[in-house]
């Protein structure tokens, strides 16, 4: 018989958007005996035979009455005990707001057709029932298992709400935060106050004709429902498994029968069409308050400037000489490019340790990174591509020791085309001839460094035709991979024409193979693209949703 039980007693945890007071839970408790053993036998023989039927399983049902009991019970639905009747049946018990309304519910009920209930009874959210009592009177606890000190101190927190304050209490107006908490202020301090509500389903297991008595008390079912829909019930539903055991201690040591099934209605086809179309409504109304604060129109640049973005990360570098590695870096605006007054355009990283991957040493440094600036020709009649920015980055190390080395200069020209990027840029620093600043660099730091960052390529200021880097001498250090999101925006030229001759020239220019770079390309597309999403904007419904998702690219740069 030993082989029909459910063992597992773990908590099972739910999640719905329905609300929890349409949860109903059928609770079946049954003493088992040698009788209702014997008779459980016997139908399962009787039931295994086709031509035997009624009049055995008729003489053989169990009888009920005091040995069982089932109920169909709600979420916070109150059945009082013996116990709460006895004792609340007298005025002079009553001692808080809560026992006066028991008081009179039991009164009530007395006078009625009495409880419905026999054993089985429930404590609610409102009730002095503690997690330490639970865990005490509980029958489907393992035995190995034991109250926590976190369990242990969380034992009285859900009824704080209970025992508040009265208005002549004082909160202190300093020292709010303890900086230097000691360890018994965080081990009295380490509670957890989440919102929850607790329904405990108890059965009073006592001898017959001995109910009503405080130790007969047990806990059959918990139920936690919290703010964010998810709800927790232990034990778990029996569902297609054995009933659970519970076995009584004391000299009688009875063994119980534990029954758990859902009961609760399930929603027709007209309530759950019914409450999607409330959701639907709800989220629409939601989609338009945000959309009242985003505004319906695109901030647009004015006529004839082009908007740049980048959004940027400095993901890691490898392949250097020494530990401790942090990053300078700053954005180069060529000729008719400018940004805003207090646009920061340089930055450095924080000081990031290096790990071992495969062969390298890497660097994470995850470092984000923000620029903003504008493209305005001055010379309408210019019929050329504009030079893009230029973001320089300089790679050094600072030990323990404050020995300073310069590891490595690279550059990278932001890419012409917007999405987002991912680039490889190779490093080289300058060396010295000789041993001597091979040793001064070991042992007490310093290396030849750049005047000037930005003769890491030609830079923008150099006038000549041709940079000449006779005599100086370098060598390949290391890698520093970045990520960039770079958006573009830009409104078109009034001179249709004007820019219909520009397009034609720097498709010329490019050969047609470099279609993607062209800036012009970008603008005429963006004009006829939100031509087509004004045009679309009148015909289709409101409350339809289009998302586009760009593709990210990637790509290498080498400097």
């Amino acid at each position: 018989m030993a082989d029909g039980w459910t063992s597992d007693t773990g908590e099972a945890v739910y999640r719905s958007r329905d609300a929890v007071k349409n949860l109903k839970i059928k609770v079946r408790i049954q003493r088992v005996t040698s009788a209702a053993a014997i008779s459980q036998h016997l139908q399962q023989q009787v039931l295994s035979h086709q031509d035997r039927g009624g009049i055995e399983l008729s003489t053989l049902a169990p009888t009920g009455g005091d040995d069982e009991e089932e109920l169909v019970l709600g979420w916070q639905e109150k059945l009082f005990s013996q116990y709460e009747v006895d004792l609340f049946q007298t005025e002079a018990a009553c001692q808080t707001p809560l026992d006066r309304q028991y008081h009179a519910e039991i009164a009530a009920l007395l006078r009625g057709k009495g409880r419905r209930n026999g054993r089985i009874f429930t404590y609610t959210d409102s009730d002095r029932f503690t997690s330490w009592e639970e865990h005490s009177e509980s029958l489907v606890t393992p035995g190995t298992s034991g109250p926590t000190f976190l369990a242990e101190r969380m034992a009285n927190v859900r009824h704080r709400k209970q025992e508040r304050c009265t208005g002549d209490s004082i909160v202190p107006k300093s020292k709010l935060v303890n900086w230097e908490p000691s360890q018994e202020f965080m081990k009295n301090s380490h509670i957890i106050n989440t919102p929850v509500q607790t329904m405990h389903i108890m059965g009073d297991l006592g001898p017959p004709g001995k109910l009503g008595l405080k130790e007969s008390e047990h806990v059959l079912c918990t139920i936690r429902a919290y703010k964010n829909g998810v709800v927790t019930i232990k034990p778990d539903f029996n569902n297609s498994k054995g009933p659970y055991r519970l076995e009584t201690a004391g000299g009688t040591r009875e063994l119980w029968r534990l029954t758990l099934v859902n009961a609760s209605k399930a929603i027709g086809a007209e309530e759950r069409e019914r409450e999607q179309r409330m959701y639907r409504d709800l989220y629409v109304r939601h989609r338009d308050y945000l959309n009242s604060l985003a505004g319906q129109d695109f901030e647009m640049p004015p006529t004839g400037i082009l908007r740049l973005i980048v959004n940027g990360e400095i993901v890691s570098a490898e392949g250097f000489e020494y530990d401790n590695l942090y990053i300078h870096f700053f954005l180069e605006l060529p000729n008719n490019w400018f940004s805003l007054p207090f646009e920061p355009l340089s930055g450095v990283t924080q000081t990031c340790r290096t790990r071992t991957l495969g062969k390298d040493n890497v660097a994470f440094f995850c470092y984000p990174f923000s620029f903003e600036s504008f493209f305005q020709s001055e010379d309408e009649s210019e019929e050329s591509l504009p030079r893009w920015p230029v973001l320089y980055f300089k790679v050094l190390s600072l030990d323990y020791w404050q020995r300073y080395r310069t590891e490595g200069y690279g550059y990278l020209v932001i890419p012409s085309a917007h999405g987002c990027h991912r680039m490889t840029c190779q490093t080289w620093r300058p060396v010295q001839n000789g041993t001597v600043a091979e040793l001064r660099r070991f042992f007490i730091g310093g290396s030849p460094e750049l005047e000037d960052s930005s003769y890491a390529r030609v830079p923008s200021t150099f006038k000549g035709e041709r940079l000449s880097r006779l005599g100086f001498r370098t060598e390949t250090s290391g890698s520093v991979t970045l990520t960039l999101h770079c958006i573009q925006q830009a409104r078109a030229f009034v001179d249709a024409n004007s820019l219909k001759k520009r397009r034609q020239t720097v498709l010329d220019q490019l050969g047609g193979h470099s279609q993607q770079g062209s800036v012009y390309n970008v603008l005429e597309a963006f004009q006829r693209a939100r031509r087509r999403m004004q045009e679309a904007r009148e015909t289709l419904p409101r409350d339809l949703i289009s998302t586009i998702s760009p593709v990210p690219r990637s790509s290498e740069s080498t400097a």
